[in-house]
């Protein structure tokens, strides 16, 4: 037997089971191929649990699971063909090969050695990291887990698992793969589970076991489980599920609510007993990973191109000259000696060989015209940006959590100031997943004081200040609860004008819920466990109300109630649950039924402000009117609202309903669609007590950030495993959606589809749905573009989920969905599951040739953060699993500000700093110029080219007259290695000028590298030439020379006349926009970037830090669209930054010439 355990195998009692069919009877196999997601894949499994015996001859696949790049035996290979992928190393391989061959001119140590040090080097750093994978895979594939043998617990590793084993999971354990849940230690065989490494939410999800399996939840009873499973075949869909249990010939139906995802993890339960499903690479998880990519830039791919066009033009000029030679050779020229003894490269005779052999030659001989040193030189360039800019940069130091910033490559520097497109998670990225009961309305009045980030952010933005009150000395602030109103806090809603409605909300947050107690029975110390953040967020308010909940049975709840009949008494009173209609997608509320102590029955019911007002009692209108309001109130501040609601029964009505609901609960068809049939009876004529709003925390400064880099021309989709009301809502928050923009909602949730699901058939479903997505994006992108084509139409947004992102993605749909979704400024993605996100990001990374960023902070973040071409990983709460996938990692969202509008743009440019840090973050419009890749177009790479070509014919056409008409102090005339020295002096001091006058800035240390690198040229050939006989004293000659001195002057001079002229003109007459913004800010007081970090640096207290960051944060554009007298000729970059078209005009520059050299008065930052 396979798996090594050693175990005994289970003899099996049913005869002929192993050649039964592997799909269900009755069903026909068929394959719906949507894109790489698949929602039913073909056929079927038969798994036999509890028999290993059984399950044998189907060979399926064990639960090792590798994420490594490499193995032993590919590394090698594989490793190099990734160095060679680049044409650099090809080419300098092949310069290598020829500088080892009889006819290379050059010694093969130059070449071959600095191409062996970049080769080894890389290759240890691919070691290095696929080292850390391995290691990461070892203890995952060796944790431990409980495996059912001859009735007793025996603990394996997970990589010894096997499909149809029966396991046991403890409390806060892991599941080691995909499971079907069988019993559980709590009532009612439910489990809670929490999702965080597949949708990224923190919050606990209820599983529940088929009710004939719960009494297999010990040893003695578990072995005698014998079931057959029947299920779909491996796929990647997180949300789906379909099989049959058949157990003692009874066949029962299995749906998602039994099984249970590898990578989650059990909460609130002491133990579950599971059958194994799917193992190893089979399992949805894996199933939704990618393979670990390798990432070249964008401007490294663009730099293959230019080596094969400047190989091509090595190779015309090294082709021309062995032509030449191959003609001119001749044996006339008896002073060669060529008429005897000579090689192949030389013999007139053979005037092919010739030109083939000097070909070769000359192709060594001028190899350096792309010279490997460069490629060194720019390595160490993007290390240092790394190791001393990013990785130390204090502005992106996150005090808190003690958290720097870190670049865990540096082939991709330069693509951070490329990035058009980011893609981010919602949980833990954009948010802290941290709900706080802020404000409510009770019977019609708004309680609660403050104000939100949203708030604040948009008084910020129209400049107007907002009153903060005074908040209470007695505020209660802990989590879940933000709430300060002295007339209902500590008793005194008894002295309001409708404290029995008070007493109804406080009770309906206390009552109506699903939420778990954990620790001690008292407010300081318990722990709520909920299925929502959300649902905590009002328990805890009901705790700091009054209304204490701190015990829950199977059938009763328990109220701590604090001066609910008199001030200053406190009374624990029990609550017996009578039934809990749950709360669904469709449904969009959830009610309880309660029966007091006195015998009244009370139906409870909490939802969406739509589905409640539609069930509300026929009276009350000015109510509902004045509520209406305040949930606009709170959607506008960026709140999160719910209706509170009740009804008083009748004990006859009730038992009538009753029978109804028990019926429909036993139901073994269509369950849940009876039970919202019966729901309906119920929950109406309610009466309308009040709304909450909760604020669901965005991390710091998230809202400014995606302000700023819409302003740079970053475009930011967000894709969310979340529901799609949440998902909306935080868009909301975050600004990237807004009640002027016109938003497409592509949804699964209606009718039509919900009707045909109910039938079942999996075909019909798939070309049904097909044809509704296909229906909606063609409609969609009909309005888009209509709505392009006004002139001032709307501002549009896409809101899609899973289910329609999975049809949608399919061959004959992307492209409809690319051309919808790069029309509008924003797109929410949400119930997506990680493979769908890197589909995602992969349609606009390949279809729309964008350069693209992903950013997330959980384990289901890294298929796609590993197929954009930029990764972030947010080191959050979620572990570092995204961190580990990552090129880049920072502590918070909003550091992406300066990650990528200053390093970006920083590495972009390569050579230094135009502008400085605060400047790049004030206009981020600058960043445009590196989407649109202003700076290595190849325009730009004409012009180096045709300048150089003038400074070559410079040069030759000084030495030429050197060598006829230049003599030293004795009157000799300039020999070959006077010529060739004094020229190469030229070459070393011209270029280093070029450097200098590339430079947007200056500072002593470019002078001290100018200078020096010119300096160590002297010196060697100083000490050069004592040493070598061929040029032995020949510098000393030339410096005791008038002509020498002249020569190094005039040449340099005349070789950069043309590029002074050139750049003086672009300056002027087309300036980019960062040498208008230098023009603007040319007489500011510099900067003291030291200063500034050792401020951040010595911050004491998180207020300070917040102090500094708004300090920091862009100010308000000045609103001149015309002539701005302050600052000549700069009206069209004002116009660009508010998205007006206003080319430079003649005047424009005219004025700003008038306007130099008149001192301006400092501005202070």
């Amino acid at each position: 037997m396979s798996g090594g355990s050693g175990w005994e195998r289970i003899r099996s009692t049913r005869g002929g089971r192993l050649s039964r069919e592997t799909s269900l009877t009755g069903r026909t196999a068929r394959t719906v191929r949507l894109g790489r997601v698949q929602p039913q894949a073909p056929g079927y499994r038969t798994i036999y649990c509890n028999d290993r015996e059984a399950n044998l001859p189907v060979r399926f696949k064990g639960n090792s699971i590798s994420t490594t790049k490499y193995n032993f035996l590919t590394f090698l290979p594989k490793g190099l063909f990734e160095q060679f992928r680049r044409v650099a190393n090809c080419y300098f391989l092949f310069i290598s090969i020829l500088s080892m061959t009889p006819i290379s001119p050059v010694n093969p140590v130059t070449n071959v050695v600095p191409l062996s040090l970049v080769l080894f080097v890389s290759l240890i750093k691919e070691a290095f990291e696929d080292w850390k994978r391995l290691q990461n895979d070892m203890v995952i594939n060796n944790n431990p887990v409980d495996v059912l043998h001859d009735q007793v617990w025996e603990t394996i590793p997970w990589k010894k698992l096997q499909v149809g084993d029966i396991v046991r999971i403890k409390q806060d354990g892991f599941f080691p793969a995909d499971l079907l849940f069988l019993a559980s230690t709590n009532a009612d065989g439910v489990c809670y589970i929490e999702t965080s490494n597949l949708d990224g939410e923190t919050n606990l999800k209820i599983r529940k076991a088929v009710e004939r399996t719960w009494d297999y939840l010990i040893p003695e009873k578990a072995v005698e489980f014998k079931g057959e499973v029947q299920c779909e075949q491996p796929n990647n869909s997180l949300y789906t599920f379909t099989g049959n249990l058949i157990i003692e010939n009874q066949t029962l139906p299995l749906s998602p609510n039994q099984l249970l995802l590898r990578g989650c993890s059990l909460r609130n339960t002491e133990y579950i007993v599971a059958a194994v499903i799917f193992t190893g690479h089979e399992t949805k998880v894996m199933m939704n990973s990618m393979n670990v990519p390798s990432k070249r830039s964008t401007l490294e791919r663009k730099l293959d191109k230019l080596i094969l066009t400047l190989f091509g033009t090595l190779f015309g000029m090294c082709l021309v000259g062995a032509i030449g030679s191959g003609i001119f050779i001749s044996s006339d020229y008896y002073y060669l000696e060529l008429q005897r003894g000579v090689g192949l490269e030389f013999n007139p005779s053979s005037r092919f060989s010739v030109v083939v052999l000097t070909l070769f030659t000359l192709l060594t001989l001028y190899s350096t015209i792309i010279p490997i040193s460069l490629y060194v030189s720019i390595e160490m360039i993007k290390f240092i940006q790394c190791a001393q800019f990013i990785n130390k940069d204090l502005h992106m130091y996150h005090v808190e959590t003690d958290t720097p910033a870190l670049a865990r490559t540096s082939n991709l520097n330069e693509e951070l100031g490329q990035v058009e497109y980011i893609f981010s998670d919602k949980t833990g990225t954009l948010t802290r997943n941290l709900m706080e009961f802020f404000k409510c309305s009770i019977g019609g009045e708004v309680y609660g004081t403050g104000f939100t980030e949203i708030e604040r952010g948009g008084a910020q933005r129209i400049g107007a200040k907002l009153q903060e009150a005074q908040r209470s000395p007695h505020a209660v602030h802990e989590k879940g609860f933000n709430f300060d109103d002295s007339r209902i806090m500590r008793g005194a809603w008894r002295n309001e004008s409708n404290p029995d409605v008070c007493k109804e909300f406080f009770r309906c947050l206390a009552i109506c819920h699903t939420v778990l107690t954990e620790g001690d029975e008292s407010p300081d110390k318990i722990t709520y466990q909920a299925a929502s953040p959300d649902e905590a967020a009002l328990v805890t308010a009901a705790k700091n109300f009054g209304f204490f909940f701190y015990r829950r049975t199977p059938t009763m709840i328990y109220v701590r109630e604090s001066h609910a009949e008199k001030m200053g008494t406190i009374t624990d009173v029990p609550y017996e649950i009578l039934n809990v209609l749950e709360f669904n997608s469709t449904r969009k509320r959830q009610s309880v039924v309660c029966r007091y102590a006195d015998g009244r029955l009370v139906l409870y019911c909490k939802g969406a402000d739509t589905v409640i007002y539609e069930r509300l009692a026929a009276e009350s209108d000015e109510l509902k009117k004045i509520t209406r309001e305040h949930l606009e109130q709170f959607g506008s501040a960026g709140l999160r609202t719910l209706c509170l609601a009740y009804k008083d029964l009748h004990p006859e009505t009730y038992e009538s309903w009753n029978e109804k609901f028990i019926q429909a609960k036993s139901s073994l068809r269509d369950r849940e669609k009876k039970l919202d049939e019966v729901a309906e009876l119920i929950e109406k004529d309610l009466i309308l007590i009040g709304a909450t709003a909760i604020e669901d925390k965005l991390q710091e400064g998230v809202p400014t950030c995606i302000e700023t880099l819409a302003r740079a021309g970053i475009k930011i989709w967000v894709l969310t495993g979340d529901k799609m009301e949440t998902a909306i809502n935080i868009a909301y928050a975050c600004n990237l959606i807004n009640n002027d923009m016109k938003q497409f909602i592509i949804s699964s949730e209606t009718d039509a589809i919900r009707e045909v699901e109910e039938k079942g058939d999996q075909v019909e479903i798939a070309r049904f749905m097909k044809e509704e997505v296909k229906g909606e994006l063609k409609r969609c992108l009909e309005e888009a573009q209509h709505s392009l084509c006004t002139v001032s139409g709307p501002k549009l947004t896409l809101v899609i989920d899973g289910k329609c992102l999975m049809y949608a993605l399919d061959p004959s749909l992307r492209v409809m969905l690319l051309n919808l979704s790069l029309n509008c400024s924003s797109v929410v993605c949400c119930r997506v599951s990680p493979l769908q996100k890197a589909q995602v990001t992969s349609l606009v990374k390949k279809g729309a040739r964008k350069i693209t960023l992903s950013i997330g902070d959980g384990a289901n973040d890294v298929s796609m953060i590993q197929a954009a071409h930029i990764g972030v990983g947010i080191s959050g709460l979620e572990g570092m699993q995204a961190v580990m996938a990552s090129d880049f990692a920072i502590a918070q969202f909003r550091f992406l500000t300066d990650l990528l509008l200053v390093h970006g743009r920083l590495s972009y440019l390569r050579i230094c700093k135009d502008v400085s840090t605060a400047l790049s973050k004030k206009y981020p419009e600058l960043y445009k110029e590196g989407i649109r890749n202003m700076f290595f177009k190849w325009r730009v790479v004409w012009t180096w080219a045709f300048f150089s070509v003038y400074q070559s014919l410079i040069f030759y056409h000084f030495v030429t007259i050197s060598g006829t008409s230049g003599k030293n102090l004795s009157g000799r005339m300039f020999g070959l290695w006077d010529v060739s020295t004094m020229a190469f002096t030229c070459v070393v001091i011209t270029v280093n000028l070029r450097l200098l006058l590339m430079c947007n800035s200056i500072t002593r240390w470019h002078y001290i590298s100018v200078g020096g690198s010119i300096l160590a040229w002297f010196v060697f050939i100083l000490i050069y030439s004592l040493l070598r006989e061929n040029v032995y004293f020949v510098i000393y000659v030339l410096m005791g020379t008038f002509y020498f001195y002249l020569t190094i002057i005039l040449v340099p001079i005349v070789a950069l006349l043309g590029d002074f002229i050139y750049q003086g003109v672009e300056r002027w007459f087309f300036p980019y926009d960062y040498q208008i913004v230098q023009e603007m800010h040319r007489n500011d007081p510099e900067d003291n970037s030291r200063a500034g970090l050792l401020e951040i640096g010595n911050r004491l207290t998180p207020q300070e830090e917040r102090s500094y960051a708004i300090a920091q944060l862009p100010r308000e554009l000045s609103k001149h669209t015309g002539f701005a007298f302050d600052s000549p000729g700069y009206e069209s970059f004002f116009a660009a930054q508010l998205g007006v078209h206003a080319p430079q005009k003649a005047w424009d520059v005219a004025r700003r010439a008038s306007m130099r050299g008149k001192p301006k008065p400092s501005k202070k930052h």
